[in-house]
C-alpha cells in the first residue's frame, strides 16, 4: 500500500518500505513507505493549498461526501474487518463491530455539523453596546494532522478525520505503524466518495519522523493524537513552537472499585467487557482493581469463573473471546510487568503464560497499594491486578495517587456512595456500575492530569475542530 498525497498514490521519496506482520502468525501481509521528513512537507504544503477548495465547497455537499464513504464502507465491511483483524490481532466479531460504527460516527458529526448554530449577544447588554449586534460564526482551522494509534484505528479515525472534514479542514492521517493498512484503505475511499484531492491525506511511516514532522510544522494548525503520555508530551512540545492547536488522547490506569455493597457478579461481568476487550489494549479499560477486603475473595472467585470460559484463539476464529496483542514485543512487555509486580508481593492465581503474541488472560492477587501496578504502571494486556482495601476513603486515595486521570468506576448498590466515590475520583469520566471502559460516541471523552488535553466526542469535537469569530455590526441599529 502507498501513501495517498494530493490525490496520489505515492512511494516515499527514499523508496525504503516498512513490513506489516500479523501478529498472531508473523506473516507478511503488506508493506507501506518508510516516509521521509521531506514527504511530510511536501505533503503538509499540498494539503495547505487543497483547504479552501475543499472549505469552499457548501456544508451539505461535504456532508453528502461523508455519506458516500460511510456507504462504501459498508459495501466493503467484511474486507475491512478481516483486514483490521488481520493487522491488529483484534478477534474478527469485535473488528466487525468496529467498522459497523463508522455509519454512525459519519452521520453523527454531519448532522451534528448542521446544527451547530451561532449565538447571537443582544445589543444593549451592556452599556454602549445599545445599537450593536455581536453574532457567532465558526471556521476551519486549516490543516489537521490526525496521529492514531494501533488499538481502536477505526473508532478514532470516525472521531477525528469526518468531523475535521465536515468542518471544511484539510486532513492528514498517520496510522500506526503496527497496523495501518485499514487506515489506507480508509482514505481510499474517501478519495473514491469524492473527498477533493489534498483534503484527504494519509502518510504511513515511524512516529519519530512522520509524527515528529507534523508537529513541528508551522503550516499545520491541529495536531489531535491519540497515544502515550510520552508521546503525548513530546508532541506538544513540538507544537508550542508554533502555537499549534493540541488535542491529546492519552494514557491511563484506570481505577476499578469495588464496594462492599456492591453487586459482585454484574462487577464480574463488567471485567470480561471493560478489562478484556481488544485483549485489554484499551486506554480507558479498568487496569486497578479495587476491592473491599470484605468481599475480595468472593469476588475474585466469580472473576476467575467468568474468564475461565473465555476461548483464546486465532482472531480470524469466528469463536474466539481474545486474541493476541499487536506484537510479541508486546506481550514480552506485559509478561515482564506481570512478573516485576510478583517481586513486589503478587501471586498469580489465573493464567499468566505467553506464547508469541498471545498472552492468557491472568489475575493476580495480594496487591499491595504501593507495587507499581497500582500506580503509574499501565498495563497494556488482558491483566487483572486485584487490591484490597479497608475504608472507601483508602480507595479513593488508592485510586487518586495515580498520576493518570482517564476514567475510573465504582460498584455499589448504595447510590449516594456509589455518587460520593465519583465526584471524588479525580477522572475525565466515572461510571457507575459499570467498567470504565465507557465510551459513547456523543459524551465528551477526554482525562485530566497526564491522560490529556481537550476532549473528543461528537458533542464536542467539531469546536476543537474549528476557530469561533465574533462579527460585530457596529452601531448597524438607530
Amino acid at each position: 500500500m502507498k501513501n495517498l498525497v494530493n490525490g496520489r498514490f505515492m512511494d516515499s521519496s527514499n523508496n525504503k518500505v516498512i513490513d506489516v506482520i500479523n501478529p498472531a502468525d508473523n506473516e507478511k501481509i503488506d508493506d507501506v513507505p518508510d516516509t521521509t521528513v521531506q514527504d511530510v512537507e511536501e505533503c503538509v504544503r499540498l494539503a495547505k493549498n487543497a483547504q479552501k477548495k475543499w472549505n469552499n465547497i457548501p456544508l451539505h455537499k461535504r456532508g453528502e461526501i461523508l455519506y458516500k464513504f460511510s456507504d462504501l464502507v459498508e459495501e466493503n465491511k467484511e474486507e475491512l474487518a478481516m483486514l483490521l483483524s488481520r493487522e491488529t490481532g483484534k478477534p474478527i466479531k469485535e473488528a466487525r463491530a468496529e467498522i459497523s460504527n463508522v455509519k454512525m460516527f459519519v452521520a453523527a458529526y454531519v448532522e451534528r455539523a448542521k446544527h451547530l448554530y451561532g449565538i447571537v449577544i443582544p445589543q444593549g447588554n451592556e452599556p454602549g453596546q445599545e445599537n450593536t449586534i455581536q453574532y457567532t460564526i465558526r471556521q476551519p482551522l486549516g490543516v489537521v494532522a490526525t496521529i492514531i494509534p494501533f488499538n481502536f484505528p477505526s473508532d478514532l479515525f470516525c472521531q477525528k478525520v469526518p468531523s475535521a472534514l465536515i468542518m471544511g479542514n484539510s486532513v492528514i492521517v498517520k496510522p500506526s505503524t503496527s497496523n495501518p493498512l485499514t487506515l489506507g484503505r480508509f482514505c481510499q475511499l474517501m478519495k473514491e466518495a469524492g473527498v477533493v484531492d489534498g483534503a484527504i491525506n494519509c502518510l504511513f511511516g515511524r512516529g519519530e519522523v512522520v509524527g515528529d514532522a507534523l508537529s513541528k510544522s508551522n503550516l499545520v494548525d491541529l495536531v489531535s493524537l491519540t497515544g502515550s503520555t510520552q508521546v503525548g508530551i513530546d508532541t506538544m512540545r513540538n507544537c508550542a513552537t508554533n502555537l499549534t492547536h493540541t488535542t491529546l488522547e492519552l494514557g491511563g490506569n484506570d481505577a476499578f472499585i469495588v464496594t462492599r455493597n456492591a453487586d459482585l457478579d454484574l462487577a464480574a461481568d463488567e471485567i470480561v467487557w471493560g478489562r478484556l476487550y481488544n485483549t485489554g489494549q484499551v486506554c480507558c479499560a479498568s487496569k486497578r482493581f479495587l476491592v473491599d477486603r470484605a468481599v475480595v475473595n468472593e469476588f475474585t472467585s466469580k472473576v476467575i469463573d467468568r474468564i475461565s470460559k473465555l476461548r483464546v484463539s486465532n482472531p480470524q476464529d469466528e469463536k474466539a473471546d481474545i486474541g493476541c496483542l499487536i506484537s510479541e514485543s508486546a506481550a514480552k512487555k506485559v509478561e515482564s510487568q506481570v512478573r516485576q509486580t510478583i517481586m513486589q508481593g503478587a501471586k498469580i492465581v489465573y493464567g499468566g503464560r505467553r506464547a508469541g503474541a498471545f498472552f492468557e488472560p491472568t489475575v493476580l492477587v495480594d496487591v499491595n497499594k504501593d507495587c507499581d501496578v497500582m500506580i503509574d504502571m499501565e498495563i497494556f494486556g488482558p491483566v487483572i491486578p486485584i487490591c484490597a482495601f479497608d475504608s472507601l476513603d483508602e480507595a479513593v486515595e488508592i485510586a487518586n495517587k495515580s498520576k493518570f486521570g482517564l476514567c475510573g468506576a465504582v460498584f455499589s448498590c448504595d447510590i449516594k456512595e456509589a455518587m460520593d466515590v465519583a465526584s471524588r475520583l479525580e477522572c475525565g469520566g466515572a461510571v457507575i456500575n459499570g467498567a470504565s471502559f465507557y465510551r459513547s460516541a456523543e459524551m465528551p471523552f477526554g482525562g485530566w492530569k497526564y491522560s490529556g488535553i481537550g476532549n473528543e466526542g461528537i458533542s464536542t469535537t467539531l469546536q476543537e475542530m474549528s476557530h469561533i469569530k465574533t462579527i460585530v455590526l457596529k452601531n448597524v441599529l438607530k
